[in-house]
């Protein structure tokens, strides 16, 4: 499993080069045009290249969001008719990218990237916004019901949320994204219990595979989410005309839950390798208690094949030799014997619990 899928593009391309992706070939591609002003929003379902641009060069509350990555002849008309740097849409294309905030000529670039949990493994999609003064551009590599709860939120707002500037838009789609990761961490502790409860009862080399499994899903959130925390506070530190005051207070906001998402993942990667530690130590203990019990199997029989042997030999059984051995013309011979054995046996076990051997 990569930690990162970005493809590169042959030495000595030029930068800016536009290549599809080849996952865009397959990959369905929706795109919405969403303006709004103090009063109703709007929400147009794939619009053309004209539409778009007409759209967003001409309202000031303007948003085309476009999910699934696009082929490399769409993405270079849209950039073309919205002004996109070249720069930012080969970083579109090719993905991939660490989350960051590149600063163009009038325009943001912002990237950031979101965990997602498809069946048993840890996903990462990456979320790209370009932002003007006008309109508001983002891509996001994954399904389009990311924005759900949040066209749910300005439904629900009313004129609160149109009346605010675009920023304000911006915070929300970045706060959406850094949350993302919460479900997904509370999902990994879940398996961390889970893990450490099958420790704890009986360890097996199942239980060493998801152990070693979940790590590697950690190192996968931690290099996608630690970069997030630098780039919420370099939008914080713009000195620029970017964010207002009153939705500079929501982003500081949004720098507090990357801090306690990274105290999460750094959490549950000491998790993580506590439990591959208690792995060996329950495997080590499990091994000493087989050992024990087989060595203790061991001592007790040491006597007994000692007496069988002395008795097996039968020295003088047929002579009146003084050295003969009287026990084997005793009429209870045998039952001597075994009562040697089982006295033997006896008095050992309880030296070896005396000594807590047992």
């Amino acid at each position: 499993m990569k930690l990162f899928k970005k493809r590169y593009h042959l030495p000595g391309t030029p930068p800016g080069t536009l290549i599809s992706n080849e996952s865009a070939l397959s990959q369905t591609v929706k795109s919405n045009l969403f303006y709004y002003d103090t009063n109703q929003t709007f929400d147009i379902e794939q619009p053309e290249i004209k539409e778009i641009s007409d759209t967003l060069t001409s309202k000031n509350q303007s948003w085309l969001r476009v999910s699934g990555r696009p082929e490399a002849s769409w993405m270079k008309e849209l950039g073309e008719s919205v002004n996109l740097h070249p720069l930012a849409q080969e970083d579109v294309l090719n993905g991939g990218q660490r989350a960051k905030l590149e600063a163009y000529e009038n325009q943001l670039f912002i990237v950031m990237n979101l965990p997602e949990r498809k069946s048993e493994t840890i996903t990462i999609e990456h979320l790209y916004l370009f932002w003007t003064d006008k309109y508001l551009v983002t891509f996001y590599t994954g399904s389009d019901c990311l924005y759900t709860p949040l066209l749910k939120r300005i439904q629900a707002a009313g004129p609160r949320f149109l009346s605010h500037k675009l920023d304000f838009l911006v915070y929300s789609i970045l706060d959406l994204a850094i949350d993302t990761s919460f479900p997904v961490l509370e999902d990994l502790g879940l398996q961390l219990e889970s893990l450490e409860e099958r420790l704890i009862e009986c360890a097996d080399k199942s239980t060493l595979h998801d152990i070693h499994k979940i790590k590697r899903q950690i190192i996968i959130l931690r290099h996608a989410v630690w970069p997030q925390r630098d780039t919420i506070n370099q939008l914080l530190r713009d000195e620029s005309h970017w964010v207002s005051d009153s939705v500079n207070l929501y982003l500081r906001d949004c720098h507090d839950h990357t801090f306690q998402i990274m105290d999460l993942i750094e959490s549950y990667r000491e998790a993580g390798s506590s439990l591959h530690d208690l792995y060996l130590s329950s495997v080590s203990m499990r091994m000493n208690d087989i050992m024990r019990v087989l060595t203790i199997i061991a001592t007790l029989f040491i006597p007994m094949t000692f007496i069988a042997g002395v008795y097996g030999m039968n020295f003088g059984s047929e002579s009146n030799s003084p050295w003969a051995m009287p026990e084997l013309k005793w009429t209870l011979g045998y039952p001597f014997v075994w009562f040697l054995f089982i006295a033997t046996g006896g008095i050992m076990l309880f030296w070896f619990r005396k000594k807590r051997w047992l």
